[in-house]
């Protein structure tokens, strides 16, 4: 271990940009690192499958995560349960996922750190195996950032320390095998700009004006950083069929959708406004009287910070079942399957205002605004004594049991 030119600790967070969450509650975690333990921790925020250095071929594999669930989610949901079959995983780590071992191994060798923490499923047992090579003694800690349903890979290596979000997780964990002292029940990390006081509806119509916006009724429709969940078809149900509602449609990094629902804004009458990235994300949920869009898990958890009600259209197979049972059982929520159905239940959630008051109360009241915090909490005091760490892992090695590493680092 190191220390930075500043003297402070490093620590590794091991991300994969396969849609926008890991990125985002690893910048989370980092901005709670740096509030509440000044100069003390140098969070490095680190993409070893798709980032620069990586092969090509893991690069383009990892790349299809975007084009797949917009295009053929039917064909990534085989993929999903394929994989989660024990002789099908290990068969993807020796062949299709080999080349992430050295990649973050070479993280690890880089900048020494004080503790690694994986925030994508797929990097879990490579650092683990690049701990044990490169940096013994040095905790790994998994932080995840699905919501109920949660892969194998986030669960089978032998890190240290797991970050559950929720208490299916947990219960999943326990059925693994993992004792109860591994696994912490802490949330989903969101930054600190959702984590604010619920606005009273005068506040939000003036947020709203602050936007640009009429102050109208608001309806924010968000598909995570893919932009996927079919916005185009549900943004122009409810502008067909819903009166004296705006709609704002944020796209993330789906250019063809941005362009296709800038042909339908002109068509609007002002009702419709189209974003790609934002920066000010937690002020389009703040102002929003309802917040439309696939059950992302990131969305979910910065919508709930925000106590704003949800309307959650779909799903990405796999990662993301469960996570509409869990809103809508907890009455933060509603789900609309298709376009018609969307239009009905934003037509009906308009006119009774107290169905929507209570929705919010529901939202606000599931959320974990602490997660980061808490997070950051536990990670500096990890940290701060790694060799207490040294072997936590030994007596679990997961639902498959002993690590297998394919090929080697260098």
């Amino acid at each position: 271990m190191t220390r930075t030119g500043q003297g402070q600790l490093p620590l590794l967070f091991l991300i994969g940009d396969t849609g926008g969450g890991h990125r985002s509650a690893a910048k989370a975690v980092r901005e709670a690192l740096h509030g509440a333990y000044p100069g003390r921790f140098e969070p490095i925020i680190c993409d070893p499958l798709h980032g620069e250095g990586v092969p090509l071929r893991l690069r383009w594999m990892i790349g299809l995560y975007g084009p797949c669930i917009r295009l053929t989610p039917w064909f990534y949901a085989l993929l999903w349960r394929g994989f989660g079959s024990d002789r099908v995983f290990r068969w993807a780590r020796r062949t299709l996922l080999s080349p992430s071992y050295p990649t973050v191994a070479a993280a690890v060798a880089a900048h020494r750190p004080a503790a690694i923490v994986a925030f994508h499923p797929m990097t879990t047992e490579p650092a683990v195996l690049a701990r044990e090579l490169i940096a013994p003694g040095v905790p790994v800690i998994t932080v995840i950032t699905d919501l109920v349903t949660t892969h194998l890979a986030w669960r089978d290596a032998p890190v240290d320390r797991i970050i559950v979000p929720s208490a299916p997780v947990g219960r999943r964990c326990a059925l693994d095998g993992l004792p109860e002292e591994r696994y912490l029940e802490i949330g989903i990390p969101v930054a600190a700009d959702f984590v604010r006081a619920p606005l009273q509806p005068e506040e939000r119509r003036e947020l709203r004006r602050s936007l640009g916006l009429s102050g109208r009724f608001l309806v924010v429709m968000t598909g995570g950083a893919e932009g996927s969940g079919g916005l185009y078809r549900r943004a122009a149900a409810i502008l067909g069929n819903v009166d004296d509602v705006d709609v704002a449609v944020i796209c993330g990094r789906n250019r063809s959708l941005r362009r296709s629902l800038g042909r339908l804004a002109g068509r609007a009458g002002g009702r419709l406004t189209v974003l790609g990235y934002v920066d000010n994300m937690a002020d389009w949920l703040r102002c929003a009287e309802l917040v439309v869009g696939k059950a992302g898990p990131g969305t979910i958890a910065e919508a709930t910070c925000c106590a704003a009600p949800l309307v959650l259209t779909s799903h990405v197979p796999g990662q993301e079942e469960g996570n509409i049972e869990f809103v809508v059982q907890a009455g933060a929520g509603r789900y609309a399957a298709t376009p018609r159905d969307l239009a009905a239940v934003v037509a009906s959630l308009r006119d009774n205002p107290a169905a929507l008051a209570a929705m919010r109360s529901s939202s606000g009241g599931l959320s974990r605004p602490d997660a980061a915090t808490d997070i950051a909490g536990l990670l500096a005091d990890i940290a701060s004594q790694p060799g207490s760490q040294a072997g936590l892992a030994d007596s679990y090695r997961g639902p498959l049991g002993q690590p297998r590493y394919p090929g080697r680092l260098v």
